[in-house]
């Protein structure tokens, strides 16, 4: 499937009933800025071409959707499934970038 019609509104709309768990909460806090740092590390390494900096980008990119996979099982309400590569980008993404910094505002601010 390509990018979901509306995913920021989507993914926010269900974003407080799957980020419950305050382990879960927590991960995410501790990866997000690693997925950050993997992609930006990726990105300038692929503009310089250095092969080990793609390598560890990815990994660290990688690292950090495992943790928060694993801060995932521990919640009540599973997150929907992913329908293709598109679907998977994008959310993934979009996580990272736009809904989780701006749920943990949220929280930050006292509202859930």
């Amino acid at each position: 499937m390509p990018i979901r019609r509306n995913l920021l509104s989507w993914q926010y709309a269900g974003y407080a009933a799957n980020h419950r768990d305050r382990v879960n909460i927590v991960i995410h806090l501790l990866t997000v800025p690693l997925f950050w740092l993997g992609a930006l590390s990726g990105l300038l390494s692929l503009l310089v071409l250095q092969p080990w900096g793609i390598a560890g980008g990815l990994g660290l990119m990688l690292l950090a959707f495992l943790a928060q996979g694993i801060g995932h099982r521990r919640e009540h309400n599973a997150p929907v499934p992913f329908d293709g590569a598109g679907d998977f980008f994008s959310r993934i993404f979009a996580e990272q970038f736009i809904s989780f910094p701006r749920y943990a505002l949220r929280l930050l601010r006292g509202g859930r």
